[in-house]
């Protein structure tokens, strides 16, 4: 029987973003200046096309509405910056009692300075050029406030400067034991250690001459299957989710990954709980479709616990019977255009995909997506990668051979965060 869903399965809630002050501020004089600046090429405008015959009155209007902009902006300034923009009928009214306030104030300066002495006709012109002279500046200004200040709040508020796509590949130094790595479809063979950190170092070496940063998840010599470090964790986009691996031997694997994820910037961490079960080898995302392999480390209750922290994202959660391999990935990966390979030997249920392409050899079915054009796999594979190199992919080799011996292959030796 399935378990009831457990809290700390669920997707991380996410809170509301929190700003600087110095960014809150940027946004609400940005967005006092854009309103200002629509209600004083608003009036302007009016003030041109009503006078058209007469231009010398744009000489005595623009410092007129300059002045009554320039006020507005600084009185929209202080609202925005309280939330006057966050539901319209506060912009309404912040926006009519600005514009009114800086026309009155605009007008009567630009009296005075003109030698007036006050008197009432003065006070009943200016009271009346709210709606007539002034009444454009304050209509633009108020519509400006509701329609335009919002949006370029939001906007300054949301902007984050495109930064170049993150290439960070998590890594882990192969075992001190690592003979005595786990086997279940294979039998066992003896590992040539110093060829495999010969084989470990190389891989790295692949990944950072094609413009990866590696990142070494510290080392753990008593665990003999870490260095197949895709087991303990996947991403999505900047959320982590730590796998709680099939086999309990395993297991310790996961709280070194974990504080190898959490330093990185901007990761999301969530996680699968007992008496959930699943790999990361069992992993296959193509594009929004996650296919996830119900193996022998990977149950039904990891499966569901996965679905719902992803499902929330926009992702579709696809179970793939494994039987003849470890795990999913040890049968199919993708290639970069979503179409996904595999040996059809080692597949239970190649149906499931909706575009799939038989390989000519069993260690050919795992590729790394290094880039739109760039793959990295198993040299043991050259017929496979002959056939890859002619659907127009760059095909990157490495000797992987003492880790194939432990069922192992490319995609095992690396966590991809991008």
């Amino acid at each position: 029987m399935t378990s009831p869903a457990t809290p700390a399965a669920m997707p991380p809630a996410r809170s509301t973003p929190r700003h600087s002050v110095a960014r809150r501020s940027i946004a609400a004089i940005a967005s006092a200046g854009a309103v200002a600046a629509v209600g004083f090429g608003a009036a302007v405008l009016a003030a041109f096309v009503a006078n058209s015959q007469n231009p010398a009155v744009l000489g005595q209007v623009i410092p007129l509405f300059g002045l009554g902009a320039l006020l507005a902006w600084g009185l929209l300034a202080i609202a925005n910056a309280v939330g006057a923009t966050r539901v319209w009928f506060l912009a309404l009214i912040t926006g009519l009692a600005s514009a009114v306030l800086a026309a009155l104030i605009a007008t009567s300066a630009t009296f005075y300075r003109a030698g007036a002495s006050y008197s009432g006709d003065v006070g009943a012109f200016i009271l009346g050029s709210l709606v007539s002279l002034n009444l454009v500046f304050i209509v633009a200004v108020v519509l400006a406030e509701v329609l335009l200040a919002p949006r370029v709040l939001r906007g300054v508020l949301g902007y984050a400067p495109k930064r170049a796509p993150r290439r960070v590949a998590l890594v882990r130094i192969p075992a001190s034991n690592l003979d005595e790595g786990l086997l279940t479809h294979l039998e066992r063979r003896p590992v040539d250690h110093a060829r495999a950190d010969e084989q470990w170092d190389n891989y790295c070496a692949a990944l950072v001459a094609e413009g990866w940063e590696t990142v070494e998840v510290d080392a753990a010599p008593e665990l003999a299957d870490s260095v197949f470090v895709e087991d303990t964790v996947v991403f999505f986009g900047d959320l982590a989710v730590l796998a709680h691996p099939g086999a309990e031997a395993r297991r310790p694997e996961v709280e070194a990954v974990e504080r190898a994820v959490r330093a990185i910037p901007g990761v999301e961490v969530a996680r699968i709980l007992a008496p959930g079960t699943l790999d990361g080898g069992d992993v296959l995302k193509v594009g929004s479709t996650v296919y996830v392999g119900a193996s022998s480390r990977t149950n039904g209750e990891g499966i569901r616990q996965l679905r719902a922290i992803v499902g929330p994202r926009g992702y579709r959660v696809v179970a793939v019977p494994v039987e003849k391999v470890l795990h999913l990935k040890s049968s199919v990966t993708a290639l970069p255009d979503g179409t996904v390979i595999g040996h059809p030997d080692l597949l239970d249920a190649s149906s499931l995909f909706p575009s799939f392409l038989p390989v000519p050899e069993p260690e050919g079915v795992a590729v790394v997506e290094l880039s739109d054009e760039t793959l990295l796999m198993s040299a043991a594979a050259p017929r496979t990668a002959e056939m890859l190199s002619g659907l127009g992919y760059r095909v990157v080799t490495v000797d992987i051979s003492e880790f194939e011996k432990l069922e192992g292959c490319v995609t095992c030796l690396s966590v991809r965060v991008r």
